[in-house]
């Protein structure tokens, strides 16, 4: 009798960082596939700047986030892992748990990419969670005006329409430029699937897009490269842009058409729902531009992705996760 062979997992590549990328990991490692997540160490805002000014290390917290979202660990063991201490607490004001712990993990093992492999082990991670480099990233920007700004936050803040962005290693370092590890590499080139997103355009997504060898391995991967479009632009960066126009950031920056797939969002958020103050860095929802899209040879997906919570208008994890996998239906994994 002749022995069968089992049908390997589809291999599924997230790369971004902030809150949208465990949004989508939360529901994608509850199916059957191998999970990559790469991410972003170009943050230095809150306590992973703090962390970073203090010790030079890879800023943590997308990371934990990420972490946590993969881990099968118990509920009490992710709170704790999770837990922030409160501003009354002078010493540890601000700081997550988890954050501490990744950046000992940092220093013992001389790098932020063997730190989160152990950690990955402690925390039995279901997939795997790759820093997109070994050291601390600087986020570049020129604006539109001509000016230019490094730092993530310190973009971010300024809300200011950005023309492009790119990354270099710390002044101190003794790399020129920004290079991935090989496992990052190895893991474009093998998926089946690469996700963009969901996350800031120019914060989340393109810093890892950025790195010279990431950038390389994107262009040449056989996977299908499919974006998650945001809901909302974001106040200075993306005022007023399409779902077309987000694309076409990316391909500019990357210098040809890549994206393959883009996931657009349908449901209206209501006008009257929104708290505009407490999520004062959106501006307005993002429109559709099929025609556009379609010249650029991208196909798009629409569909009801929106999750209303905290009055806010967030991507509805189990909604992208499904369209997700009817992507990966239709291909034939070996």
């Amino acid at each position: 009798m002749k022995e069968i062979m089992e049908k390997r997992r589809p291999r599924v590549v997230v790369i971004g960082g902030g809150t949208g990328l465990p949004v989508v990991l939360n529901s994608l490692h509850k199916q059957d596939v191998d999970v990559t997540a790469v991410v972003t160490v170009a943050d230095d805002g809150g306590s992973s700047g703090i962390i970073r000014n203090y010790i030079n290390v890879v800023p943590p917290g997308d990371i934990r986030n990420v972490m946590a979202a993969l881990s099968r660990l118990s509920p009490l063991e992710l709170k704790v892992f999770q837990y922030r201490f409160e501003a009354n607490d002078n010493f540890f004001s601000g700081h997550a748990i988890g954050n501490l712990i990744i950046a000992a993990l940092t220093e013992m093992e001389h790098g932020v990419f063997g730190a989160v492999q152990e950690l990955s082990e402690m925390m039995h991670v279901d997939g795997h969670v790759y820093p997109v480099a070994n050291e601390p990233l600087v986020l570049h920007a020129e604006f539109t005006d001509g000016t230019q700004l490094a730092g993530e936050a310190e973009i971010t803040a300024a809300h200011k329409q950005i023309k492009r962005v790119w990354v270099t290693p710390q002044p101190d370092s003794d790399d020129e430029i920004a290079k991935a590890m090989p496992a990052v590499i190895d893991a474009i080139l093998g998926a089946d699937l690469i996700v963009l997103g969901p996350g800031s355009l120019f914060t989340s997504i393109l810093p890892n897009l950025m790195v010279s060898n990431v950038g390389e391995a994107i262009m040449h991967t056989p996977a299908e490269v499919v974006y998650i479009c945001n809901i909302m632009t974001q106040k200075g960066e993306t005022d007023h842009f399409t779902d077309a126009d987000h694309v076409q950031v990316l391909n500019k920056h990357l210098g040809a058409n890549f994206v393959d797939t883009v996931l657009v969002n349908t449901e209206r958020v209501p006008e009257d729902y929104m708290d505009w103050k407490r999520w004062n860095e959106v501006s307005t929802q993002v429109t559709s531009d099929t025609d556009a899209l379609t010249r650029m040879g991208v196909r798009s997906i629409r569909a009801n992705l929106l999750q209303l919570r905290d009055a806010g208008a967030f991507h509805d994890g189990t909604k992208v996760v499904a369209e997700l996998m009817k992507l990966l239906a239709h291909k034939h994994i070996q």
